[in-house]
């Protein structure tokens, strides 16, 4: 696969761990990498959704929910339904065992889309070095349902992905509970304890953090090997399937994302 996210498309949100979002930069020139806030305030939320309902990505919603012929791009007439939400990955200081980390850090900030015949999409917002701009576009809607699984089954716990095996949970005090599949495969049904958590990721991708001779050598970890990765672009987006669209004359990436199956029962 060939895709290259132009200067103007900023960021993504990393999916290899360790990996903060990058500014995508033009061919030859080295990705600049912004860092994200820690926290999702009502102002950077403000902004995320200015970004979300700008003409141009509006515009760029009507291609996308079209491009399967699905709908015209002139009856889509996408809409942005409620605030954009915070959205957690595993955070490498915490495999890394330092001392206070958090399990997850906010890597992005997703506003849900929707379009006349009820396709959905979620709009990853991050801070680039040209302020909040969208930076892809995710079919479905995992970023909001699991929130709300969440929500539902360790109220007031943080909910996190851990990209690198696609994975959703939520953690609270001393535990992580599973919130998919995939999470169940990994800490079982009933969840594990948080010291039981960090030591199997800890097993499984202290020796990719940063500064590793893993992570110097470019591979990306915790994918399938052998996938082709585009200049700047992370390995999930690849290995979920890409494409690229117009936004205000850049370039945005659409991740296609496989259906995991029935999410775990709160």
């Amino acid at each position: 696969m060939t895709l290259r996210a132009t200067a103007a498309a900023a960021v993504l949100a990393a999916a290899l761990l360790g990996l903060a979002p990058q500014a995508a930069a033009a061919p030859g020139a080295p990705a600049a990498p912004v860092p994200q806030p820690r926290s999702a305030t009502a102002e950077n939320k403000a902004a995320a959704a200015q970004a979300a309902t700008a003409p141009d990505t509006m515009a760029t919603l009507s291609r996308f929910f079209a491009r399967e012929g699905k709908v015209s791009p002139t009856a889509a007439q996408p809409r942005i339904e409620g605030e954009a939400i915070p959205v957690n990955h595993l955070s490498p200081e915490f495999v890394a065992g330092k001392a206070g980390a958090s399990v997850a850090r906010l890597e992005f900030l997703a506003s849900k889309a929707v379009s006349s015949d009820g396709q959905q999409a979620a709009l990853w917002t991050a801070r680039t070095e040209a302020g909040w701009q969208v930076v892809n576009i995710a079919t479905g809607d995992d970023e909001f349902r699991y929130a709300q699984l969440g929500a539902a089954k360790l109220p007031g716990g943080t909910v996190f992905r851990e990209p690198q095996i696609d994975a959703w949970y939520v953690a609270g005090g001393s535990r992580v509970l599973p919130l998919d599949e995939d999470a169940v495969r990994a800490v079982g049904a009933g969840g594990t304890t948080l010291a039981a958590y960090r030591a199997r990721v800890a097993g499984a991708y202290g020796d990719k953090l940063p500064g590793s001779a893993y992570a110097e050598g470019g591979r990306a970890g915790g994918y399938a090997e052998g996938v082709a990765e585009p200049a700047g672009t992370p390995a999930a987006v690849v290995a979920g399937g890409a494409a690229a669209l117009a936004l205000g004359g850049a370039g945005v990436l659409v991740l296609r994302r496989r259906r995991a199956g029935a999410a775990a029962a709160a």
